[in-house]
């Protein structure tokens, strides 16, 4: 009887931190996908300057959310995200639109694609 209360309570501990983890994740991403609106609302208008400041900003936000993501994502992800981070920045830093526009794109993709992928669903099981 010890036994199956045991377990029962690890597999409750084990579902809690799943969802917990996703619920991070996805409060995160959202957090971060509206950094890069605040970006490209100041690009359309041209003010890059302040595009330049909510990029940084941006940075450190994903500095901040980044630091637990490996123990739930797969590391080549978080570098694909991180190597798209720096050459937006770079475009945005260069004022070169289509660029900076292309990027941060991407990123915004692959920020909606992480929440998706990780969700606990009857196809990401099988």
């Amino acid at each position: 009887m010890r036994l199956l209360i045991g377990l029962s309570f690890v597999f409750v501990v084990i579902i809690a931190t799943g969802i917990w983890a996703n619920h991070s994740l996805k409060t995160s991403t959202e957090e971060l996908l509206q950094n890069i609106d605040k970006i490209e609302q100041k690009l359309q208008s041209n003010q890059w300057d302040e595009a330049h400041l909510e990029f940084l900003e941006l940075e450190n936000i994903w500095g901040g959310k980044s630091k637990w993501w490996p123990a739930i994502l797969d590391h080549q992800e978080i570098d694909n995200i991180e190597f798209t981070m720096a050459r937006a920045g770079a475009y945005i830093e260069q004022k070169s639109t289509p660029l900076a526009w292309g990027h941060l794109s991407e990123l915004r993709l692959m920020m909606k694609h992480i929440p998706e992928k990780e969700a606990l669903k009857v196809i990401n099981i099988f």
